[in-house]
């Protein structure tokens, strides 16, 4: 398999997986006839890190309704879905990554690095968990994936790239502002040599957080290729693996490091 059709979102924020606003998400999937699907970071329920302070009821309760949701997701009709969620780590949360693919769960590596200011107390919720930042395979595509923050750490889109990846995905919650997120996916792709796409999360959260939506995609180059709007929640990019395995003999993405 060559091509690969990846769908990328912008889904609202309190979503649940019942009712009309997720029948009509589920539509839009199975309509899309993906290989892949990329959420936003922990889609489901409202984002509790607006709060300054840990509360552990809370948390507990956002587990649960992630852990529930898996089953909703597997009616989708995509083959493999990429999305993260959180789960009870060393007496807060952990924020996993995974991938859903043929019914099977599997983990992919916890989130890294967290911000800490109004709107993302998210060092007050989280623990950085279990390290790694691996290539995971999803079906043909090699895969490597940056939660929300940790695509601002350039050096992992960098070694994603030296271990092979064909496909970067960024599952998020970030704010109205897209330009930073779109500058950082750019250069993601240029150094990786590898496609990218980054889901987002859209709305207003419990305390007055607005998340800007915008999902989008980056080709080879990190040249924007497509992104989501208020009129079309979701959008399909086709990427090329032949190509992403190609680019890995190109500038910059031959450069020798430094050791």
């Amino acid at each position: 398999m060559e091509q690969v059709k990846i769908a990328y979102v912008q889904w609202p924020d309190g979503l649940a997986t019942e009712g009309r606003l997720w029948e009509g998400i589920r539509r839009n999937v199975d309509a899309a006839r993906a290989d892949i699907l990329v959420t936003n970071e922990m889609p489901f329920g409202k984002w509790l890190p607006e709060r300054a302070e840990y509360d552990e009821d809370a948390a507990l309760r956002w587990v649960d309704l992630h852990e529930k949701a898996l089953a909703a997701l597997r009616t989708l009709q995509v083959a493999s879905i990429i999305s993260s969620r959180p789960v009870a780590f060393a007496g807060r949360l952990a924020n996993e990554a995974f991938v859903l693919e043929h019914d099977c769960y599997r983990f992919i590596h916890h989130k890294q690095f967290f911000p800490q200011e109004p709107g993302f107390f998210e060092e007050s919720w989280f623990d950085r968990g279990r390290e790694g930042f691996e290539i995971v395979s999803v079906g043909d595509v090699r895969v490597g994936v940056l939660l929300c923050t940790e695509l601002f750490f350039n050096e992992h889109a960098r070694g994603y790239g030296r271990a092979g990846a064909d496909l970067l995905v960024c599952p998020r919650a970030s704010g109205a502002s897209i330009h930073s997120w779109k500058a950082a996916g750019s250069l993601a792709a240029i150094v990786s040599g590898a496609h990218f796409v980054s889901s987002n999360r859209q709305g207003l959260g419990h305390f007055g957080q607005e998340f800007g939506g915008t999902g989008f995609a980056m080709a080879l180059d990190g040249v924007v290729t497509g992104e989501t709007s208020a009129h079309a929640a979701l959008a399909v990019a086709t990427i090329d693996l032949g190509r992403a395995r190609a680019q890995k003999s190109e500038y910059p993405c031959y450069v020798r490091e430094l050791h």
